[in-house]
């Protein structure tokens, strides 16, 4: 039985990893930029909707397109007012600006909110129910349904959407996409702008399971690094695997290992995915 509930937790945990992760691996896959301020976005998102929630009564559900938009038009300026003239640049220039985002943004969330630690609490929150003597919470259950409805809208945008379509042509090719008409400089602003959403989307999940504070964005980033390697870049689904993978390594190593050796694990289980398929679980072989 106890397998069985950390099973759930880590499928649980997974689907919040995938969401997670998935604004970064799409930046990075269509603009080649690891975005380092990643993390700081779903900061603000988890910020956002805590003051929503606490200030108008806004359920985190409910603000979540609000919470998605807000941070989509952040997103999207940082991107066509400052990363676009650096496109051409060494990815190195890029990490540091990135970076230098993160910097500012943790910088401006400590002034203003404080590095006490917030939490958003509905009254559900500590709700669960129980299933073969398995444990689940409500809050967990409708984050991982989240993340799965968040991630499969994002495919089928990709997949369908003409602008969808336009952003996977600049990926694979620029040159043949600037000859079909579309703008790179838009493309890669909406892109960026939907990366930022999302990782808005994820804020507020995360904020409902862990606690905030101005300094998650680092070790949120990283995981969403390693998850992205981990599933591979080349599709949505490859994060949602990635996600479901780290969860599972995750909450069975905490049970065997120790909690303490937890961000071992996913170490761990980096390395080896690289050693063994560098492109990803679902990566596409070169």
């Amino acid at each position: 039985m106890l397998v069985l509930q950390v099973l759930t937790n880590g499928i649980l945990l997974g689907g919040l990893y995938a969401v997670v992760a998935l604004g970064l691996a799409l930046v990075w896959g269509v603009l080649d930029i690891i975005n380092l301020a990643h993390g700081a976005f779903i900061m603000l998102g988890g910020y956002l909707t805590y003051y929503l929630f606490t200030g108008l009564g806004l359920d985190p559900f409910a603000s979540l397109p609000l919470v998605m938009l807000a941070m989509f038009v952040l997103g999207y300026l940082i991107q066509w007012g400052l990363l676009n003239f650096l496109v051409r640049a060494p990815m190195f220039n890029m990490l540091l600006v990135t970076f230098g985002i993160d910097v500012v943004l943790t910088y401006l969330a400590q002034i203003m909110f404080s590095a006490d630690l917030r939490t958003i609490r509905p009254a559900y929150a500590g709700s669960n129910f129980t299933v073969g003597g398995v444990t689940v919470p409500w809050t967990n259950l409708l984050a991982f349904v989240v993340a799965l409805l968040l991630t499969g809208l994002l495919a089928l945008f990709l997949q369908r959407q003409r602008w969808g379509r336009a952003i996977r042509a600049t990926a694979q090719n620029l040159g043949a996409a600037r000859l079909h008409g579309v703008p790179p400089r838009f493309a890669y602003a909406l892109t960026f702008g939907i990366g930022a959403a999302l990782a808005g989307g994820a804020g507020t999940l995360y904020g409902m399971v862990a606690q905030l504070t101005p300094y998650v964005g680092v070790p949120l980033t990283a995981k969403s690094f390693a998850i992205a390697i981990i599933g591979g870049l080349d599709n949505p689904l490859g994060v949602i695997v990635g996600g479901l993978v780290l969860g599972l390594a995750e909450a069975f190593g905490s049970l065997w290992l120790g909690p303490t050796y937890r961000d071992a694990v996913s170490l761990g289980l980096l390395v080896l995915v690289l050693i063994v398929r560098p492109t990803g679980i679902l990566g596409r072989a070169s």
